[in-house]
């Protein structure tokens, strides 16, 4: 019983659970405040499996034998990337409000999934400490950075924007690229591979695979949401099951965008190329097509003709 709800409260800290989730919100619920969210928890994400290359740490059971692992991990473990999204996430949840209750729960998640990742064995505690260490940095600085890049970035061309979203993308894949070639000839020591093999697992050679994969994600997000902001953004108001009727849209076009994603194969270009088009899809794709299927309608910029007051038209 204790394993099933440590294996719940690391699901909360996972990507699995956040991804789904922002998109619900960005498209049924708050735009804005998904938007929000989610380029802090994309620049995060892409953060960690720069460190996690730099680092190189191997994970508990790797290492000891007196460890039981409950997950099968083949990347490396610090910092730990569930802690650090909790921080952000959770965090972030808790700093809308100044309900005492709130944060008092956001704190009890973001110690639970922490807990439950040393108890899984796929972290050590300083493991999990760098990652709530990392998480508070990442969002302190986009809070005090937010109100200051969010307007610079808005008065730019809509190009520039998609410019400057695919140069801080590179920029962090060149940092991933220089860790993976820092560790050129490095082997995977055999006590670590018979670890990982014993759990379920298989060791892989070290690429810019997922770094590629994290940072065509970043991208995609970035250029989308400069692409929905600069169109006016989409009203997600409505009845219940106009709201709900843009889910299986958007779940068809991420499907698509998954099996692009499987065709290309596994080539890092490639890769980066398919997860930007996900992002893309996800916060401009499929916006549009709401408004389009009429499953959402776009409120245009105010209009003030002589005489008459201002007036918003939606289309």
């Amino acid at each position: 019983m204790l394993t099933v709800f440590m294996h719940a409260m690391s699901y909360l800290g996972s990507a699995g659970f956040y991804i789904p989730l922002l998109a619900v919100l960005y498209w049924c619920v708050d735009p804005r405040l998904a938007a929000r969210a989610t380029v802090i928890l994309s620049f995060g994400s892409v953060l960690n499996t720069v460190l996690k290359l730099v680092f190189h740490s191997p994970r508990p059971y790797w290492t000891d034998p007196g460890v039981t692992a409950h997950e099968s991990r083949v990347s490396f473990g610090m910092p730990s990337g569930h802690a650090q999204n909790a921080i952000v996430a959770w965090g972030y949840l808790a700093t809308l409000t100044r309900r005492r209750i709130v944060w008092a729960g956001a704190v009890l998640v973001i110690v639970l999934i922490g807990v439950s990742r040393v108890y899984l064995g796929v972290h050590s505690t300083g493991q999990v400490l760098a990652g709530w260490a990392i998480g508070i940095v990442t969002l302190v600085v986009a809070l005090r950075l937010e109100p200051l890049v969010v307007p610079w970035w808005a008065r730019r061309p809509l190009a520039v924007q998609v410019a400057l979203a695919l140069v801080v993308s590179l920029a962090f894949l060149a940092a991933a690229w220089g860790a993976v070639h820092a560790l050129d000839g490095w082997r995977w020591p055999d006590a670590w591979a018979r670890s990982i093999q014993a759990a379920g697992g298989q060791i892989r050679a070290i690429t810019l695979k997922e770094s590629a994969a994290a940072t065509g994600g970043l991208f995609g997000i970035l250029a989308g949401i400069s692409i929905t902001a600069s169109r006016g953004w989409f009203d997600p108001s409505g009845e219940p099951l106009r709201r709900l009727a843009r889910l299986p849209v958007g779940i068809i076009g991420a499907l698509a965008c998954y099996a692009l994603d499987y065709y290309l194969g596994t080539n890092p270009a490639m890769m980066f190329a398919a997860q930007a088009l996900l992002g893309l899809w996800a916060t401009a794709g499929a916006p549009e097509t709401f408004v389009l299927l009429r499953l959402a309608d776009r409120p245009t910029r105010p209009v003030t003709r002589a005489g008459d007051g201002r007036a918003e038209v939606r289309q």
